[in-house]
């Protein structure tokens, strides 16, 4: 059984940076999309970023309108992780993000963003952004 689990979370003023990981256990995620999600205290969770498998011959990376050109999302199968690296943070940006993995490998971004086919959730992590 796969499990997820984020880190990197933290306090940060406007226009600082942080990287999340999202470190995979108990099984590889090489051959799936991951995506990143936000959620704000009595918001609805939203998609933030996705990234499909290395090996895909559709590989892409989205982001939601209100992250682009701010975050960049990334993996590294030899670790097993996906990253989140977020600079120019700001205040809006602040939520627990969660990784969450699919439940087949035929799943892709756009279905990730559109909460189709999410199986597996890490227990999020707590960015704060603070003047």
């Amino acid at each position: 059984q796969v499990q997820l689990v984020e880190s990197g979370g933290g306090l940060v003023q406007p226009g600082g940076s942080l990287r999340l990981s999202c470190v995979a256990s108990g099984a590889t995620l090489d051959y799936y999309s991951i995506g990143w999600f936000r959620q704000v205290p009595g918001k609805e969770r939203e998609g933030v970023s996705c990234i499909t498998a290395l090996s895909s011959t559709d590989f892409e990376t989205i982001y939601t309108d209100s992250v682009k050109g701010r975050f960049t999302i990334s993996r590294d199968n030899a670790k097993n992780t996906v990253y989140l690296q977020m600079n120019s943070l700001k205040p809006e940006d602040t939520a627990v993000y969660y990784c969450a993995a699919p439940s087949t490998p035929v799943a892709n971004c756009h279905d990730l963003l559109g909460f189709r086919y999410l199986e597996v959730w890490g227990q999020g992590t707590l960015v704060t952004v603070f003047s």
